[in-house]
């Protein structure tokens, strides 16, 4: 038996390619990598195909809400999340980190938002559930206003890094969500 796997990338529809939305640019990067086509759903842009990650195949699907602002993505995440799998542990969430170095990614299970507000929609509409993996995409920080910050566009170095050796580091990372799991049943 094949398990499944989620990936959701966290971002804002009307600001593409922002600091904000790099989630998204991190999922449209697998999608492109694993060639799994995203088209439009009820919920959002989502995909789904088996793939290899590492030595295991596993059904993964890929998923970006429809709603234009991530605060509020929570409920269409958690639509998608009951509708491909059980365990929350097969649900990976990538988003935005002001907190963490650019082009740094800090993987994790379980925990707080952070203040982050997308994240706090996800756990909210999952009914409080934080035992899902999270993805934070380090994008720094300056010492200007935060809002603005997270809302401007990323470099085109940070763009071609999230689309080819940061993107490695994601494929890694889910390989061992994969291992830990023991997805591969």
């Amino acid at each position: 038996m094949v398990s499944p796997l989620l990936v959701v990338g966290l971002g804002n529809l009307p600001y593409p390619l922002t600091r904000h939305s790099v989630g998204h640019l991190v999922l449209d990067a697998l999608a492109l990598r694993l060639g799994i086509r995203l088209s439009p759903d009820r919920h959002g842009y989502s995909g789904q195909g088996l793939v290899n990650i590492g030595e295991t195949t596993v059904s993964l699907t890929l998923f970006k809400s429809i709603e234009s602002l991530m605060n509020i993505s929570g409920p269409s995440i958690a639509a998608t999340y009951r509708k491909n799998v059980t365990n929350p542990k097969s649900l990976v969430v990538i988003t935005d980190s002001l907190m963490h170095q650019s082009e740094k990614l800090s993987a994790k299970i379980g925990g707080s938002a952070n203040g982050h507000n997308g994240m706090k929609s996800v756990i909210a509409a999952l009914g409080g559930e934080t035992e899902f993996y999270r993805f934070r995409i380090g994008i720094g920080r300056n010492d200007g206003d935060a809002a603005a910050y997270v809302l401007s566009k990323l470099s085109s170095h940070e763009r071609r890094f999230w689309a080819d050796e940061g993107l490695d580091l994601i494929l890694a990372e889910l390989e061992n969500v994969v291992r830990r799991n023991d997805l591969h049943q």
